[in-house]
């Protein structure tokens, strides 16, 4: 039987936790010592594409504002929407996949060893699945294939996803980076100089600081599942499915009317731990992004979400230094 993917060092996570508890023994919440572990060891569902989620969460919200997409020429939503990933790792491949999923196009997928394009549209599992066999990303059929990876980045698209590599986008290539919204999903993929120019254009820069915060926020709940020794939905899920099977008996007393087997399914779903894990990652993100953009809108000489996010968070670190006071 193959082992489940749960994502690169997720064994060796195991292996600290097991050490952890062993040298202390008595500590009933060692097990929260690492995150990234794999479920039957104390991780939590979701984890491995936490962060390409979480940037698919971001895009999503900021797809969801009408003033903005309006100011860059676009239709709210993400149906329809070009998108160009670089990186087709975890982030880059989960993003592109849940962006796929909700209706837009990936018109293009640059690796380490070149990229793809194809302005119909990529499907990113029949992709993933060309690299596990070929071993590349070059040559998917029906897709244009090129050996210059960094060419995708300046292909004509409405999002910009690189998740890969730092330093990606700078003052030599943004004057052709063509992209109305850059999303960061990788660390520093944009050079403070290619950042200016891209807002000189007038396009949405959604800043990595923010964007690519899945990953620690879904090992912040593996860690609350570790102290509460109590995996996500355990308490509530067989509940929560009665009172809604009740809700639905009541309304088909009502009018008259049977659902059928697969409808009743449908709706009766006890909850689960990847559906809370998910509901809070996206709760996180969508809150996050207001609370960015809310502070932009409202300081006077800050016009890109890169600055208020970082202002944000010394607010934070400050509003905590004063209501705590420092010891020593």
């Amino acid at each position: 039987m193959p082992a489940p993917d749960y994502g690169t060092g997720a064994r060796e996570m195991a292996w600290i936790a097991d050490t952890y508890q062993s040298l202390r023994p008595g500590q009933i919440d060692a097990l929260g010592c690492v995150t990234g572990k794999p479920e039957s060891q104390g991780g939590v569902l979701g984890r491995v594409e936490a962060t390409g989620r979480g940037v698919f969460y971001v895009l999503q919200e900021a797809c969801a504002q009408a003033d903005d997409m309006r100011r860059l020429g676009l239709a709210t939503g993400l149906e329809g929407k070009r998108i160009v990933v670089q990186g087709f790792g975890k982030v880059g491949y989960w993003a592109a996949q849940c962006c796929h999923d909700a209706g837009a196009r990936i018109v293009a997928i640059a690796e380490h060893d070149g990229a793809i394009a194809d302005p119909r549209g990529l499907d990113p599992a029949r992709v993933r699945a060309h690299v596990a066999a070929q071993g590349t990303i070059l040559q998917f059929p029906g897709a244009t294939t090129s050996a210059d990876r960094t060419a995708a980045l300046e292909i004509d698209c409405d999002v910009l996803i690189p998740a890969a590599l730092e330093n990606q986008l700078t003052a030599a290539n943004a004057p052709r980076v063509r992209a109305r919204i850059v999303l960061e999903g990788a660390n520093g993929p944009t050079t403070p100089e290619a950042d200016a120019v891209l807002r000189e254009r007038g396009a949405l820069v959604i800043p990595d600081v923010y964007a690519n915060a899945g990953g620690v926020i879904v090992s912040y709940f593996e860690w609350l599942k570790n102290l509460s020794h109590v995996r996500f939905g355990r308490l509530e899920a067989r509940y929560q499915a009665h009172a809604e099977d009740r809700l639905l008996r009541a309304v088909e007393r009502a009018t008259g009317a049977r659902l059928a087997a697969d409808e009743r399914a449908a709706v009766v779903r006890p909850v689960d731990e990847l559906m809370i894990v998910n509901s809070g990652l996206e709760e996180t993100m969508v809150t996050a992004y207001h609370q960015i953009r809310d502070l932009m809108h409202e300081t006077e000489g800050i016009d890109d979400l890169r600055t208020a996010a970082f202002l944000l968070a010394i607010r934070r670190v400050a509003q905590a230094y004063l209501e705590r006071g420092v010891f020593p």
